[in-house]
């Protein structure tokens, strides 16, 4: 297409084209059969070929639920979305074919314009070893200084259950970093938990390079302001608003972690103070906290939300009260202005995998919702008690580690004004005729701190819940269609047999009545 319209140049990047491999099959075949949903099987392999000590890490860092399998899309998503928005860094995967290429197809979805490397296998190569020496050759082949900062490399299911020692390639090549992670879906629950695993990486990479010498300043050199690095992704402008609310109190916003670059990684780490956004970056955490940073939890988000988190900020870097004081009222007011310009009026139920939901309910109760329900796929830390204590002091059911059954039957119970969640959820409240709105497409993608926060939520929360009556009215069209004897695709009316379905009942009955007999024998 010569007239595609364009933004910038990612559309022009040099696509890197391998060559075939003669010698593997289009669809590998997984060693000892084991398939991409024999979770627990795969997890035992994994403790046999040695990787036991990484499992334990991650059962630690990420602790299961109800649920031992995501309800997300491949965890593995998440890291390989954080290296595919790094500038300079290439990423390899290492897993079966059809993996790769849903995680790339994703990935591209996503707007990923750059090239994803692929190592394949098949049976012989794995259980020989000859995919860990094909693994090695593909970085030393890909090293160029530059082109590169870094090459992330990622194990996913069927490599970590293997034992793919990525542990044992060379850290270096050419001056190109070497990063290798495992992200199995039988370790990491959730995609977003994925991101902290390759930002955990990176960071004990850069720590350790500031460890051992001098190392390259941010491009925009460093400031001249104590900095706060802020832990978890975000709206571009949210990193803006919270540098302008830190001003008064002689401070300024940091690096976003997951950087956009390697060097963001040193100026992030060179911060005194570390605001974890996004409560579950565990791994990056304890990184910080290995660099003698300290934490602060929560976020700048609704009138008592911002007040807190610029208290807690404060009194981490000891800035004097007057000047916390400063700076809490010259936003405050403005938030309480913008919370009572824009209400929202409504029951809502909100639920989502992003990991800032907690945020996001707490905006909505101040912005006047009736909010009875939020569920978070994401486990509880210390670092988000004090969103869940607030919401929980006003009534509201916090859920961590909901499963997909938990919030649809929050959603079946209050049968809120609004449901606002994964698309499957979204999918069951449209078919219950309840307005809905996908979390992660239209609630992630607007601002959420300070001022600017306030109001951004309340035009689109209200314009979906006025369109309740469109929802009756499709309802009532489309009542029956597609579903009990209607599902599927008839070019007429289905037949149906009314004998056929009484005599398999019958069969049903008959078991059930020997199964009751062999009880009470």
């Amino acid at each position: 297409m010569t007239n595609e319209a364009t933004y910038d140049e990612t559309a022009e990047v040099e696509v890197i084209r391998g060559e075939p491999r003669v010698d593997a099959p289009d669809a590998p075949v997984l060693a000892d059969g084991l398939g991409c949903h024999s979770g627990s099987e795969m997890e035992k392999a994994a403790r046999l070929a040695g990787n036991s000590e990484m499992l334990d890490q991650f059962a630690k860092d990420y602790p299961k639920g109800p649920h031992d399998q995501p309800q997300s899309m491949c965890p593995a998503f998440g890291s390989l979305r954080v290296g595919l928005r790094m500038k300079r860094v290439a990423t390899v995967l290492s897993g079966s074919a059809c993996c790769v290429y849903g995680l790339t197809f994703v990935s591209h979805f996503y707007g990923a314009r750059r090239s994803v490397g692929y190592v394949p296998f098949n049976s012989e190569t794995l259980v020989t070893g000859k995919l860990y020496e094909d693994i090695r050759e593909s970085v030393h082949e890909m090293a160029d200084p530059d082109r590169f900062d870094a090459i992330v490399v990622t194990n996913l299911c069927v490599p970590t259950a293997s034992g793919v020692p990525l542990r044992l390639l060379p850290k270096e090549i050419n001056g190109v970093r070497i990063v290798g992670i495992d992200v199995p879906g039988f370790g990491i629950p959730t995609h977003a938990e994925a991101k902290d695993v390759l930002a955990g990486a990176m960071l004990n990479y850069a720590r350790e390079e500031i460890k051992a010498g001098p190392v390259q300043a941010p491009e925009g050199g460093k400031s001249d302001r104590p900095t706060v690095a802020l832990l978890g992704e975000m709206f571009p402008a949210d990193p803006m608003m919270i540098g302008a609310m830190l001003a008064p109190m002689g401070l300024a916003a940091g690096p976003v972690v997951p950087c956009r670059e390697w060097r963001e990684l040193y100026a992030a780490l060179d911060c005194g103070v570390v605001a974890a956004i996004h409560p579950f970056y565990t791994a990056a955490i304890r990184e910080f906290e290995a660099a003698g940073r300290k934490i602060v939890g929560s976020a700048p988000v609704g009138h008592d939300g911002t007040a807190a988190w610029l208290a807690g900020i404060g009194d981490a870097y000891n800035i004097p009260a007057d000047q916390i004081a400063a700076a809490q009222n010259a936003f405050l007011p403005a938030i309480k202005g913008a919370l009572a310009a824009t209400p929202i009026k409504g029951t809502i139920t909100l639920s989502g995998y992003e990991g800032s939901e907690l945020l996001v309910a707490r905006l909505l109760v101040e912005s006047g919702a009736d909010l009875r329900y939020v569920g978070t796929a994401c486990p509880r830390t210390k670092w988000s008690e004090p969103d869940r204590k607030w919401l929980e002091n006003k009534g509201i059911k916090v859920t961590y580690r909901a499963s997909l059954e938990d919030d649809c039957a929050a959603m079946e119970a209050v049968k809120p004004d609004l449901a606002i969640g994964t698309t499957p959820v979204v999918q069951k409240a449209k078919e219950m005729g309840i307005p809905g709105l996908y979390y992660t497409n239209l609630i992630s993608a607007r601002p959420l701190m300070g001022p600017a926060g306030a109001g951004s939520l309340a035009e689109v929360i209200n314009a979906a819940i006025a369109g309740k009556s469109r929802m009756d009215d499709m309802k009532a069209f489309f009542e029956g269609v597609g579903t009990g004897d209607t599902a599927g695709v008839w070019e007429g009316s289905p037949n149906l047999r009314p004998d056929f379905r009484a005599q398999h009942q019958k069969k049903i009955d008959k078991l059930a009545r020997a199964a009751k007999a062999q009880e009470m024998i």
